[in-house]
């Protein structure tokens, strides 16, 4: 009896294959859902006890895969990644009061001006002043509803959360580029749930330790860190660093979609144009940026280094894909 067996067809994608796009787009959900649940948490553990449960739990995940050493590094590696740490819990604490404000799309569309500014930055290039120009414009917009129904408060927390994510997109580029691998991002992660402790403290005292709201937090993390941050490392697997960008800069769009479904947060059609202008002069940012410059690994602790081995200097091309930066 002859058995015969099917075989996919050249170029045809294999049973279960889930599209690079498809992947990206999933975290950006996934991201902007983890923050509409927490907003449904603060009430009982408030915004700094959910930052503080998200690192913590982060850092355990990032830890468990990725396992630094904790010796061997130099006083340059460490100092960058307690930076990284100290900027991502500055990042967290000031987004999470601003959508204990403002509306989620409003937040996220606010935040995102900081790495598109350091887009622009980046490039030095006359058209990107037009994509900052229209940026600026879409926020203005927000407030044409109703000047009164933005919290002057939580515009500033997102003003400054817009900041510290272009100051961690720096960070983050300089510890990527002194440790090997997620190593850094994992310690920095664990130092910024240590900086963020005596603020969830304060705030939420003995409430942290209640298992429903261990389960939340914990939920908060995944939802926000661990799983679109696998969908990412997969994705970037197959598509180039520019259309991952690009894909991330609906990050505003999916937010207002999350809090609209989640929180019943409402949204009117200038708040949407608003939106639809930062998305765009984020693509358009994107699109113009140079590479963000980080240290060359040779200069500081690199993996060879730890083994013993000659560095290996990377050429440039490898090393704008390694420092690449994005929203």
């Amino acid at each position: 009896m002859q058995m015969t067996t099917s075989r996919a067809l050249p170029g045809t994608p294999a049973p279960g294959y889930v599209p690079a796009t498809v992947l990206v787009m999933a975290a950006v959900l996934c991201q902007q859902l983890g923050a509409a649940v927490a907003v449904l948490v603060f009430p009982a553990a408030g915004p700094l006890g959910i930052v503080t449960l998200r690192l913590a739990f982060s850092a355990i995940i990032l830890l468990a895969v990725a396992r630094p050493r904790l010796h061997g590094h130099s006083g340059r590696a460490w100092r960058a990644a307690i930076g990284l740490g100290v900027t991502m819990a500055a990042m967290n604490s000031l987004f999470y009061e601003a959508i204990a404000r403002l509306p989620l799309g409003t937040a996220v569309t606010i935040e995102v001006l900081g790495p598109l500014v350091l887009s622009v930055v980046a490039s030095r290039r006359a058209k990107s002043m037009l994509w900052a120009a229209l940026a600026f414009i879409g926020v203005a917009l927000l407030g044409q509803e109703g000047l009164a129904d933005l919290d002057v408060a939580g515009v500033c927390f997102a003003l400054g959360a817009a900041a510290c994510w272009a100051l961690f997109i720096l960070c983050n580029a300089r510890t990527g580029a002194t440790f090997p691998r997620l190593g850094g991002l994992a310690l920095g992660m664990a130092v910024g749930a240590i900086v963020s402790l005596p603020g969830a403290m304060l705030t939420a005292g003995t409430a942290l330790l209640e298992p429903a709201i261990l389960g939340l937090g914990l939920g908060v993390a995944l939802l926000s860190t661990a799983v679109p941050y696998s969908f990412e490392l997969m994705a970037l697997r197959r598509i180039p660093a520019a259309t991952f960008s690009v894909l991330t800069c609906t990050a505003p769009a999916v937010a207002a979609l999350a809090g609209f479904v989640v929180l019943g947060q409402q949204f009117g059609y200038i708040d949407v144009i608003a939106v639809a202008l930062v998305v765009a002069a984020s693509i358009g940012a994107v699109r113009s940026a140079g590479p963000i410059k980080a240290p060359r690994p040779a200069e500081t602790c690199s993996p060879q280094q730890h083994s013993g081995k000659a560095p290996v200097r990377r050429d440039r091309a490898d090393q704008r894909k390694a420092t690449r930066k994005y929203p």
